[in-house]
């Protein structure tokens, strides 16, 4: 599977994970909540382990601007706060590093 479908993917069961652990620790949650939590970030860890890349650093770099802009999309569709200008000037910035990281002509 791409990068491209991956890093979503990943960024959906991080943001999920870490979502679940601020629920209960901040939010008042039950600690129930911490079951599919931890279940999303082991998913998260798997997926980011599939893409392809000579180097696990270069690929963990490139993932995060793709979870920074998911985390904004977040915000907006699960928190109901609507993005300014500068978070998504910010969120496209962090994509283009991470189409940079992933796309630059490198040695074998």
């Amino acid at each position: 599977m791409p990068a491209v479908l991956i890093y979503p993917l990943a960024a959906l069961a991080e943001i999920a994970g870490c979502f679940a652990v601020w629920a209960w620790w901040r939010g008042g949650a039950s600690a129930l909540w911490l079951l599919p939590g931890m279940a999303s970030l082991a998913l998260f860890g798997w997926l980011l382990a599939q893409v392809e890349a000579g180097f696990a650093g270069r690929a963990f770099a490139a993932y995060g601007g793709v979870y920074i802009a998911a985390s904004i999309l977040w915000m907006w569709s699960a928190e109901g706060q609507r993005p300014d200008g500068w978070d998504l000037a910010g969120g496209a910035l962090c994509l283009l590093g991470a189409a940079v990281i992933l796309a630059a002509p490198r040695a074998v």
